[in-house]
């Protein structure tokens, strides 16, 4: 039996959007909740929270705690989980780790990079009921040089080719990722299951963005990133009116005190 949550976003295809982003905690988990269909705990968290170069060093227990987490702050929306690099080298591996991240996390999905082999593994998830979104194209966890995908005829037959077998082994949704928009066009139109861009221009079902990125939080601004408010310029901003009112003796105020006290 399909989840409510995943049949709601099979149902938008070609119908509506669909809009999703990242999350790796309860507070920005609450907020997306009333906006987001899809909240992704991506590990992009690696460069995001922990500074890492690449998302290679992410761990199982990173993806659980930041998870478990997040989960407490959504209620409407399909959470989804990345499974990190090495943790679905094989079947075995796939079911085990799977198994351990949809039970600590309560999560909906998870979802696996494609190295072009691995929809094999993806059909034994979904045999064994784990719902699985799949992910082409520029896959970081596989790939150490970014470039576009899909620039030449044969690259996207490849890369159709590829969506197609995620397809048929059960995925529900597939996130495209930094791919031309002919290729984009192409797999979009002729899959039967939703498509979530990012960098891969409007021809997808939906769009994706690591939150951190749109709200400039990250100093990483791609083109395909749209930077819908500097946060960051916000947050010092509040955090240096803070340091001179502490220097200045203006914070705490009687009014802070918990008992009130009155300023000796």
């Amino acid at each position: 039996m399909i989840n409510k949550k995943i049949k709601k976003i099979l149902l938008k295809k070609n119908r509506s959007k669909i809009i999703s982003l990242t999350a790796y905690s309860k507070n920005i988990a609450k907020i997306l909740d009333n906006y987001c269909d899809i909240v992704l705990v991506g590990d992009s968290l690696a460069n995001v929270l922990y500074g890492y170069k690449d998302t290679h060093k992410i761990s199982l227990n990173n993806i659980i705690q930041h998870s478990t987490s997040v989960r407490k702050g959504i209620k409407k929306s399909l959470l989804v989980v990345d499974m990190p690099k090495n943790t679905y080298k094989d079947i075995k591996s796939a079911k085990k780790n799977a198994r351990l991240v949809i039970n600590k996390t309560g999560c909906d999905a998870i979802k696996l990079e494609s190295n072009q082999k691995n929809h094999k593994i993806i059909k034994s998830l979904v045999k064994h009921k784990i719902p699985v979104m799949g992910h082409i194209g520029y896959t970081p966890q596989f790939k150490k040089k970014f470039k576009i995908e899909g620039q030449t005829e044969s690259q996207i037959k490849e890369l159709y080719k590829d969506a197609e077998l995620i397809q048929n082994a059960g995925a529900f949704a597939i996130v495209l990722e930094c791919l031309s928009p002919k290729a984009a066009k192409l797999i979009t139109s002729n899959l039967k299951i939703p498509t979530i861009g990012i960098g891969s221009s409007d021809n997808c079902d939906g769009q994706i963005l690591v939150t951190d990125d749109m709200l400039g939080l990250s100093g990483f601004y791609p083109k395909f990133v749209k930077k819908y408010v500097s946060m960051d310029r916000i947050i010092e901003k509040a955090v240096k009116k803070y340091s001179k009112d502490v220097k200045l003796g203006k914070f705490p105020s009687s009014k802070n005190f918990l008992n009130g006290p009155k300023r000796r």
